[in-house]
């Protein structure tokens, strides 16, 4: 009997820690699909985000994107400037310019709404950037494609950066601007420069996050350009509270 019970009593001892065992490995599944689950989530939001950043922005109503535009122009401006709007195509021009201006919605980012009103030099320089951007986007390129497209119309000349100073004026309080991190938000009111390549550096600036006065969006790039965030005009769309009624006119 003796003999017969040792071999016996061998054979359930491994089987003693076999509940630990089991459950660890269980444990270890466990985690093995928390991680799967994690990457996988990962992966759908980064395809999502890249989806929504492939998307041309949602059209507007045309009366009120023509007074988005114009609310960017100083006054003396609105009245004489082009005025350009977003189709399913890209931007089609509804009113030529009598002064050299120009006024359109600019979206560099689908959930983008950048307002802006440009002179002679910007006409010429950034907004056939703009139109061409809008125009490959509606084409559903992706967001690399028109990066690749874009730097290689520069390189050849067919797109050309500002040659001499000049001023883009965002003056609209609907501004919802690119941070330093990419992500759409509200912005103040503002008046940028045209300075190619320029740095925050070279302006003692720590960028837009800095919180100074001025600041480079594009740093270092061809199409650079100076910020300087100034109080809200009395320009169309923006009208000043009548007094008299103690409402908005």
């Amino acid at each position: 009997m003796c003999e017969f019970a040792l071999p016996t009593r061998r054979k359930l001892l491994p089987q003693s820690s076999a509940p630990g065992t089991a459950a660890a490995a269980v444990i270890c599944i466990c985690l093995l699909g928390l991680a799967l689950q994690i990457a996988v989530s990962t992966s759908a939001a980064a395809q999502s985000m890249q989806a929504a950043a492939s998307q041309p922005p949602p059209l507007m109503d045309r009366q009120k994107e023509i007074a988005l535009a114009l609310s960017a122009c100083p006054p003396s401006v609105a009245s004489k400037a082009a005025i350009y709007v977003l189709d399913k195509f890209g931007y089609v021009k509804v009113r030529d310019s009598q002064n050299g201006f120009t006024a359109v919605v600019q979206h560099s980012l689908p959930t983008a709404q950048e307002p802006q009103c440009m002179d002679t030099e910007g006409t010429r320089t950034f907004l056939p950037r703009m139109l061409k951007v809008a125009e490959l986007r509606a084409q559903g390129k992706s967001p690399e494609e028109i990066k690749r497209l874009v730097a290689d119309a520069l390189a050849k000349g067919v797109l050309q950066p500002p040659a001499r100073p000049g001023v883009d004026y965002m003056l609209s309080t609907e501004n919802v601007v690119p941070d330093d991190k990419g992500i759409p938000a509200p912005f103040p009111p503002h008046v940028m420069f045209y300075a190619p390549y320029l740095t925050n550096a070279d302006l003692g600036s720590e960028g837009q996050a800095g919180g100074g006065p001025v600041f480079v969006a594009g740093e270092g790039t061809p199409y650079a350009l100076i910020i300087v965030p100034v109080g809200a005009h009395m320009g169309p769309g923006h009208a000043s509270p009548d007094p008299r009624s103690g409402g908005s006119q």
